[in-house]
């Protein structure tokens, strides 16, 4: 357990942190498997509307830091690899998504 008071407000800080981002991966994991969900039942329209909140949804997580942004991209590209199988037309470019801002300047 920290002692000194800069230690515990870190540890309060983390643990908000924590929740906050398990919440998001949380939702970002049932928009991907709507996604999924929907390619594997073959409904091409409903998953290009699912992918493209999933997308959002991707890139917001991202900009804040909750996952990586190569792995976002990675799970857009392969979601839409997915629905371009089964027929449907994915979005592609930026309509897929926001593009997700660096912290370089």
């Amino acid at each position: 357990m920290p002692t000194t008071k800069s230690a515990k407000k870190r540890l309060r800080q983390s643990l908000e942190r924590r929740g906050r981002n398990r919440a998001t991966r949380s939702v970002l994991k049932g928009q991907v498997k709507k996604v999924r969900d929907a390619a594997e039942a073959g409904e091409a329209e409903k998953a290009a509307a699912e992918l493209r909140l999933a997308a959002q949804r991707l890139d917001q997580a991202a900009a804040r830091g909750v996952v990586h942004r190569n792995a976002a991209a990675r799970t857009k590209s392969r979601l839409s690899k997915a629905i371009k199988a089964i027929g449907g037309k994915a979005p592609s470019g930026k309509t897929a998504g926001a593009k997700v801002a660096s912290g370089k300047k």
